[in-house]
C-alpha cells in the first residue's frame, strides 16, 4: 500500500524542499542532538528556527488564534516527514515548546501564561526554548515517586530538589517542572503539581552529562531554595500528574512522524554508500537492507494509523507507545547496521564530522552511541511495552 498526499500537502512538501535548498541544508545528515552542544551550531539553528517561525512552520499545527496555521493532519504528516528527512534544525530545538508545552498551556494554562509564553515559543526566540523537568535520580519510570518539593510561602513556591536527563536544560530559558506540593497525599499521584521555572532564577544550577560521543544534550538540574511566583502554577495544584499525562501524550505524538522521514534518509544514505563502496554485491547485505526498508514502511503505516485515529476523535491508549517502541528499536538497528557497513572508520569520534576519515558525517556512529540513552526519553522502551501489553493486548499488570 502506498499513501499519497493531496495537492495542498504536496505543495507544502515542495515548499519545504525549496527552503532546504535555499538554506543549504540538503547535504546535512543528522548527528543526533549535537545541535544542543556546539555554541556555533546552536546559534545557527536558532536562526533557522526564526525563519521557520516567520513562515509559521514552527507552530504549523497550532490553532491560528495562537499564532499557528491550523494545519490539517495530512499537512502535519507531510511537513514533519520532510523535517526528519532533511534534518531541519530549529524544529527539534523548540520541540518541547511547540510540541507539548504550548499545546498543554492552551488546554490548562492561565490567560496570563498563554499571553506571555505562546508568542515567545511561536517566534523562534531563544526566550521560547524550554526543557522538561520530570525524571530524577530515584524517579524515572515510576515518575509519581518524584521528590522535588515546592513549598508554598505566601505568593511564592520555594523549590528544592534535583532533576536528571533533562534535554536542553543548558539552552532553555524555561523549565516545565514536575514537583511535589502535597507530600501527605493519600495517593502519591495526587500530590504533584506543574510549575513554570525561569532557568535564570537564583538557585538554579545546570550541570552537563557528557555521553560517549564527547558532547551532551542531557543535563542535571539542581534547585536550591528557588522562589517562583504562585502565578507560575500550571493548571490545578496537586493535579499535575493528570496534566503531565496529557503533556506526555503530546510529546509521544511529536517524534514518530519526523522519525519516519529520518529513517528513510538513513536507509537512502546506507544504500548509496553500499553501492559506492561495492558492498551492495553482498547478497546478505541486500537482504538485510530490504528487510530494514520493510520495517521502516511498517513503522510509517503505524504512525499514519495513530494520527488518523487521533484526527477522527478515536482513543489512542497505546498507539503512541507502540510507535515509540518501533522507533527505539529501528533507531538502534540502523546504528548497528551503519557502523557495521562503515567498518573500522566508525571508530572515529562522530563529533568530528568534518574529519576526512569520517564517513557519512559521523551520523551512524552518533546514532549507535546515542540510541541506548534515547530509549529512556519520554518513557523507557520497557514502559512502552507495558502500556501496549496492558492497553492494547489486555494483559494483566505484573505488580
Amino acid at each position: 500500500m502506498d499513501f499519497k498526499f493531496g495537492d495542498k500537502a504536496e505543495k507544502l512538501r515542495e515548499e519545504v524542499r525549496e527552503f532546504v535548498k535555499k538554506e543549504t541544508l540538503h547535504d546535512e545528515i543528522l548527528v543526533q542532538y549535537q545541535e544542543e552542544h556546539s555554541d556555533e551550531h546552536f546559534k545557527f539553528i536558532m536562526e533557522i528556527a526564526r525563519k521557520l517561525a516567520e513562515k509559521k512552520w514552527l507552530t504549523l499545527t497550532w490553532p491560528r488564534e495562537y499564532g499557528g496555521l491550523g494545519a490539517s493532519v495530512e499537512e502535519r504528516l507531510a511537513f514533519f516527514e520532510q523535517v526528519g528527512y532533511w534534518a531541519i534544525p530549529g524544529v527539534g530545538m523548540g520541540v518541547s515548546g511547540t510540541g507539548w508545552v504550548g499545546p498543554s498551556l492552551m488546554l490548562f494554562g492561565t490567560k496570563e501564561q498563554k499571553e506571555k509564553h505562546l508568542p515567545l515559543i511561536a517566534s523562534g526566540s531563544s526566550d521560547g526554548v524550554w526543557c522538561t523537568g520530570y525524571s530524577e535520580p530515584d524517579s524515572g519510570s515510576d515518575l509519581a515517586s518524584l521528590s522535588t518539593m515546592a513549598v508554598r510561602d505566601g505568593d511564592e513556591y520555594v523549590i528544592n530538589g534535583q532533576k536528571v536527563w533533562t534535554s536542553a536544560a543548558h539552552r532553555a530559558r524555561w523549565c516545565w517542572l514536575a514537583c511535589r506540593t502535597n507530600p501527605g497525599a493519600s495517593k502519591k499521584h495526587d500530590g504533584i503539581s506543574l510549575i513554570i521555572v525561569d532557568m535564570k532564577d537564583p538557585g538554579v544550577k545546570v550541570l552537563p552529562i557528557y555521553n560517549l560521543m564527547g558532547f551532551h544534550y542531557f543535563n542535571e538540574i539542581f534547585f536550591t531554595n528557588v522562589r517562583v511566583p504562585v502565578a507560575n502554577l500550571v493548571g490545578e495544584e496537586n493535579r499535575g500528574w493528570y496534566h503531565i499525562m496529557k503533556a506526555l501524550a503530546f510529546e509521544r505524538s511529536v517524534r514518530p512522524i519526523s522519525a519516519t522521514g529520518s529513517m528513510q534518509r538513513y536507509l537512502d544514505e546506507l544504500v548509496h554508500y553500499a553501492r559506492e563502496t561495492g558492498q551492495m554485491k553482498n547478497a546478505e547485505l541486500r537482504h538485510f537492507l530490504a528487510e530494514l526498508a520493510s520495517n521502516i514502511r511498517a513503522m510509517r503505516q503505524c504512525v499514519f494509523e495513530t494520527i488518523w485515529r487521533e484526527s477522527a476523535g478515536m482513543p489512542t491508549p497505546y498507539e503512541y507507545s507502540r510507535d515509540k517502541y518501533n522507533n527505539d528499536n529501528l533507531t538502534e538497528l540502523i546504528g548497528i547496521t551503519g557502523t557495521n557497513l562503515i567498518g573500522a572508520y566508525s571508530q572515529i569520534a562522530p563529533i568530528d564530522k568534518d574529519n576526512r576519515w569520517t564517513k557519512l558525517k559521523g551520523a551512524f556512529e552518533g546514532i549507535y552511541f546515542s540510541s541506548p540513552g534515547m530509549r529512556n526519553a519520554a518513557g523507557t522502551t520497557l514502559t512502552q511495552m507495558n502500556i501496549v501489553g496492558q492497553m492494547g493486548l489486555g494483559l494483566p499488570r505484573s505488580y
